[in-house]
């Protein structure tokens, strides 16, 4: 029984396994990563094994959100950003399903583990970085410089510049993480609302409508935030992506 709502974030150990003094445990955060991709491989075999002139439903969800990244890379980036679309396109579904796994009944929100974000964004931020360098050289480091800045103002631009640049990791990563956390916090609190209000006697169980309308209401508005956070880390790589590309 849970008793804390942070209680659902907990890594649970399902199976201890140390392999030439590295571990290898798997826990539940293993199980529903192994379950998020074994979605995900369902939905696109569903959606491509058996492909129509006129499309199924499954193949209608694969089709549209092929062509939602790719606009969204191509607005972004531009063309020289498209041998990057695979990548671009598995990380919006992986965390798109990851959040809308987590809203269902005793779900685990891999999304709500800042090491999974962080690790996602870190890596993202580090390869931009390196693409960056491999492209441009020495002249990528003019991305800290803005074009038309008075020369007085260069050095605190500079400084600024970089520390907006290096941050991008710590901003990326937190953002989705305290959604997904809050988010699933606030409905835990307001079911154990309604919980213990069903537990009273007589007319006072009425009571228990208002938190339950709030669950409602609040599921709803997860659902939608569960797209936008996946729509904003995916959009904000894009971004990244451009800079590393293009500079200014």
């Amino acid at each position: 029984m849970i008793t804390s709502p942070l209680e659902q974030f907990e890594i649970v150990l399902l199976r201890p396994i140390i392999y030439r003094g590295v571990d290898l445990s798997f826990t539940n955060a293993s199980a529903y990563a192994m379950l998020v991709l074994g979605l995900i491989w369902l939905i696109s075999y569903l959606g491509v094994s058996i492909s129509y002139l006129v499309p199924g439903r499954y193949q209608v969800i694969l089709e549209q959100l092929y062509l939602f990244v790719y606009n969204m890379l191509r607005q972004q980036a531009g063309r020289k950003a498209e041998f990057a679309f695979p990548l671009i396109l598995t990380t919006f579904v992986i965390i798109l399903v990851s959040n809308l796994l987590g809203l269902t009944p005793f779900g685990f929100t891999l999304t709500g583990q800042i090491v999974i974000t962080g690790a996602l964004a870190l890596s993202f931020n580090l390869g931009f970085l390196f693409l960056g360098l491999a492209l441009h050289r020495k002249r990528f480091f003019s991305l800290f410089v803005p074009q038309g800045v008075p020369a007085i103002l260069v050095p605190l631009i500079v400084v600024i510049e970089i520390v907006s640049y290096l941050i991008r990791t710590f901003s990326l990563s937190l953002r989705l993480f305290a959604n997904m956390m809050a988010g699933h916090t606030l409905l835990n609190i307001l079911s154990s609302f309604v919980v213990a209000l069903l537990s009273l006697t007589g007319w006072f169980k009425l009571v228990a409508l208002v938190p339950f309308l709030l669950v409602f209401f609040v599921t709803i508005l997860e659902v939608g935030i569960a797209f936008l956070q996946a729509y904003v880390f995916t959009i904000l790589l894009c971004i990244y992506l451009n800079d590393a590309l293009n500079l200014h």
